[in-house]
């Protein structure tokens, strides 16, 4: 099996949940680390312009957004699984709200500005400025909830996930973990960053015996790699097989655009190689990174023809 590059930073939520994944997984994995804000000019190199953390490196193939990064794991080392049948379709959608709707609340709960001491405690003023208006533009106009709207969803939140385990089920939807565990996982790994904030969870005792059970599969093994490295083995080739099915709307050689559909929605240009309905990939070419396939799932992306 090719190395797993995983291209993260170490206070990203969702490279938490990738993390995690890695160590249930037990895998060996390179850590390439970036920055937290643009410029990012090694990630575009392999994008296309996609901004997001984490993405997932294997050879030529660049995988963006967890959702499709955990499947991709998943095809490469699938036992023990992260999608067990016992759980059901049940999976995937208590994993896709706590990506989504769980996330931003427990995101500008912590960023309120007691859990900017302990995030950025250490940063300058220039950089904590420049890290705003980053985090702005990505946005866009996308409202997300005030701290004070933000705790209250939180609070509710919280109980939902407390009702899972109430029948003392060791994981959220049964004996075994499952793709949930460790989507849920990540932005209370994250409100726990900020001490003075995290109280908010000492009300769930069960939902924190639940944590510590997920945080206790730990990172896996990793071993740090230079971005430079990363674009190195990029340029030296290695896709995996896809396909355009036919009746998607879409031919193989299309030129088309894909993009996220919530926020970060920066256009990513190039050739349609594979088309399902889980997952688009287009072939793009760069100096430095050589010939990628960059992958992105359906759900939550728009793709057009380009322009």
């Amino acid at each position: 099996m090719a190395d797993l590059i995983f291209h993260h930073f170490d206070t990203s939520p969702f490279s938490e949940k990738v993390r995690l994944v890695f160590g249930f997984k037990q895998l060996t994995w390179k850590s390439v680390k970036v920055p937290v804000m643009l410029p990012k000019p090694d990630v575009v190199a392999l994008t296309g312009g996609y901004r997001r953390t984490p993405i997932l490196q294997i050879g030529a193939d660049i995988y963006c957004d967890t959702a499709l990064i955990c499947r991709a794991i998943e095809q490469r080392a699938p036992e023990p699984t992260l999608f067990p049948p016992a759980a059901s379709a049940l999976q995937h959608i208590v994993a896709q709200w706590a990506d989504s709707a769980l996330f931003w609340a427990a995101v500008p709960y912590t960023t309120q500005p007691a859990g900017m001491a302990y995030l950025f405690g250490d940063a300058a003023p220039e950089h904590l400025k420049a890290l705003a208006a980053d985090r702005a533009a990505m946005l866009g106009g996308m409202k997300r909830p005030t701290a004070t709207d933000g705790t209250a969803q939180l609070r509710n939140y919280l109980g939902w996930l407390a009702s899972l385990l109430g029948d003392r089920r060791r994981f959220l939807l049964g004996a075994e973990p499952c793709i949930a565990d460790f989507s849920a996982a990540q932005s209370l790994w994250f409100i726990r960053l900020a001490p003075t904030l995290a109280g908010i969870l000492e009300s769930y005792g069960a939902l924190l015996a639940w944590l510590e059970r997920v945080a206790a599969f730990g990172h896996g093994t990793s071993e740090p790699m230079t971005s430079a490295d990363a674009l190195a083995i990029a340029a030296a080739g290695g896709h995996v097989d896809t396909q355009v099915e036919a009746g998607l709307g879409f031919e193989l050689g299309a030129v088309v655009t894909v993009c996220a559909t919530d926020y970060a929605s920066d256009l990513v240009p190039g050739t349609l190689v594979g088309l399902s309905t889980s997952e688009v990939v287009l072939e793009r070419r760069d100096e430095r990174a050589g010939t990628v396939h960059v992958h992105f799932p359906r759900i939550g992306y728009q793709i057009k023809k380009a322009s």
